[in-house]
């Protein structure tokens, strides 16, 4: 800070000496402070923040090309030395969530991706739900393989009352003293598994961040005071189903408290219009979000975007000189149905390939990993699973309302893309069924709210050959009238059903925005993958019965239909 002191020192002396001059009515009048980082000269400090969030696993390019952490780190490079060369300084920071989303990745632990980010530079991340996947002893390795810390401020251990993860670190950035909290969802105590967080406590973001603020303010040891968060940007801080996001924290704050968000979760890149979000496409104009005079930032999700905020900090405020999110390798299908790159190739890194490039090696071999047998055929037809509920089906269902302990599940017979025969099933088995990467999502309504979503979802007309859109069910016993386009639910978890009781249900996030027609929900994003969800279902239950899966007769009965399995009219 001498360098930052300096310079104020420097702009003070000089004010005072241009209005020591003139007459004595001189002393009345009204100092003029720069408008710009240009009229203030020395006296403004540049600096820039990068920013990636949601890794997911995504720690190689895909099979077109896109983003991978070798890239990544080229092009952080490559920012860096502008930077620098423009006399500025930079920050790079992760929203969280490295965890879950590609098998290479989650069968090690994602060590490769921890080893990517060292590589890369990272300075600081949030811990995100994702991070507790895993048992703690995965999380506290993964702590020890970051070159960085992983902060969050509001979880607690609850034995020891004391926080599990640091809840800040100081910075200093071109000799601006950069305080950066991090926190997390209170959505994880909901949809993490209470076997890996049943020790910790998660408290509200926004009450907890005002106590770190005091904290930081008392100790006077930050000019600045970003968060790392993951907790979600919902536009004008609608946030639905979800826990309070982005918007809702920066909300809470004493307004001038909090400088900035840098956020994950909701992986959406927040470019904003006014209170909406613009229409984004890949290399278009960016606007981040401002709320209570704090920015909030979210570079979408898997490094496919680096988000860079150059700021200019002079007259003891911040200042958003220019944001962009960068894109890594990029492709879009021109008119001929070709994919090109919308910006400059970005050659990877060497050291960072070679070095991932070992686990990329090793994970594929893992993927002929034998994770169980089914006795009989899983049926995942196309003109089957479309027309039917069958036993894969309902297998998947059963999976991911399992996951999330949700009451029961809907799961579109368009996302199995084929079946499992007798024998001995391999992780590549299962991505074959499920290779979209759809998220899981979880919504919370009332019996009454239910049906009204099943009277459009459980009525679609399979026509001569089928509809991805019909539901595959598990949990959920109902009488379906395909005339009326009504349902009649009996029985919801074995609970009963009442209208005006509380259900949960899982939808892949495919269906929760409306894809094949289903109604648009706001669920919670729970970022559990369909086929590591598959996955996990599998190895953990071993042998698999086809018996125990096979559709109930009566469970799902179909009126006034030329079939009786769905709706055909």
């Amino acid at each position: 800070m001498k360098k930052t002191l300096i310079k104020g020192l420097i702009a003070t002396a000089v004010v005072t000496a241009l209005t020591a001059c003139g007459s004595d009515n001189d002393d009345n009048k009204e100092v003029v402070l720069p408008a710009t980082c240009a009229e203030a000269g020395e006296a403004c400090t540049k600096f820039t923040v990068l920013h990636t969030n949601d890794n997911h696993g995504r720690f190689w390019e895909n099979k077109y090309g896109e983003y991978g952490m070798a890239a990544r780190k080229t092009l952080i490079d490559q920012i860096r030395a502008e930077v620098e060369a423009a006399g500025g300084e930079t920050l790079l920071l992760s929203g969280g969530d490295i965890n879950t989303g590609v098998p290479e990745s989650d069968l090690q632990d994602a060590r490769p991706d921890f080893v990517g980010m060292n590589l890369i530079g990272y300075d600081a991340m949030a811990v995100g739900n994702h991070e507790f996947d895993n048992p703690l002893s995965v999380v506290d390795m993964q702590r020890a393989l970051a070159d960085f810390p992983m902060l969050a401020a509001n979880i607690y251990d609850k034995a020891s009352g004391k926080r599990y993860f640091d809840a800040y670190k100081v910075f200093d950035v071109n000799g601006v003293r950069v305080a950066v909290i991090g926190l997390t969802t209170e959505d994880t105590a909901k949809i993490g598994n209470p076997e890996f967080i049943g020790d910790l406590e998660f408290t509200d973001p926004k009450e907890e961040i005002k106590k770190v603020i005091q904290e930081i303010k008392d100790a006077d040891t930050a000019d600045l005071i970003f968060a790392t968060t993951h907790m979600g940007h919902y536009a004008d801080g609608a946030n639905g189903n979800n826990a309070p996001g982005d918007v809702a924290l920066a909300r809470a704050v004493t307004a001038g408290d909090l400088q900035a968000v840098i956020g994950g979760h909701s992986q959406n890149p927040v470019c904003m219009e006014g209170d909406e979000y613009a229409e984004f496409n890949p290399g278009d104009a960016c606007k981040p979000d401002v709320q209570n005079g704090t920015y909030i930032m979210q570079a979408h999700e898997w490094g496919k975007y680096v988000g860079r905020a150059d700021f200019e900090y002079f007259n003891d405020e911040l200042h958003l000189a220019s944001y962009a999110l960068v894109p890594v390798n990029l492709k879009v299908k021109n008119e001929a149905g070709e994919r090109v790159l919308v910006a400059d190739a970005i050659t990877p890194d060497a050291t960072v390939l070679e070095v991932l490039k070992q686990y990329q090696d090793k994970g594929q071999e893992e993927l002929l990993e034998v994770i169980g047998s089914t006795d009989g055929k899983l049926e995942g037809d196309r003109d089957v699973v479309r027309t039917q509920q069958t036993n894969l089906g309902r297998l998947i269902a059963e999976a991911q309302r399992s996951k999330v302990d949700a009451d029961f599940a809907v799961m579109n017979s368009g996302g199995v893309r084929d079946s499992i025969q007798e024998g001995e099933i391999t992780y590549k088995d299962v991505l074959t069924v499920q290779p979209f990467g759809n998220s899981i999502t979880l919504s919370t309504m009332t019996g009454a709210e239910i049906t009204e979503y099943l009277n459009t979802v459980a009525t679609v007309d399979i026509g001569e050959t089928g509809s991805g859109a019909y539901p595959q069910l598990a949990g959920i016993k109902m009488d379906v009238d395909c005339e009326a386009k009504t349902v009649s639910i009996n029985d919801i978890n074995g609970k009963g059903y009442a209208a005006d009781a509380t259900y949960t249900f899982t939808v892949p996030s495919f269906n929760a925005a409306g894809g094949d027609g289903y109604p648009v929900l706001t669920p919670v994003m729970t970022g559990y993958v369909d086929a590591e969800v598959m996955y996990t279902f599998i190895k953990d239950t071993g042998d698999i019965n086809v018996a125990d899966f096979a559709p109930v007769i009566g469970d799902v009965q179909f009126l006034n239909s030329n079939s009786t399995m769905a709706c055909k009219l």
